[in-house]
């Protein structure tokens, strides 16, 4: 029974993260530097744009 609880609130965070990716994806941040050009001097940023087109 305490196996089926752990599993059933481990499923329910990983939905939860995955649930978060896919919003911040749709919403335009990058999944690859946190949508912080500072650290990654706009890289992820321009690969992404270029992908769009």
């Amino acid at each position: 029974m305490g196996t089926a609880v752990v599993l059933i609130v481990l499923a329910g965070i990983v939905a939860a993260i995955l649930c978060s990716m896919v919003r911040d994806k749709k919403a335009g941040k990058s999944l690859q530097c946190g949508n912080n050009c500072a650290a990654c001097g706009g890289h992820c940023h321009a690969q992404a744009a270029q992908k769009e087109k």
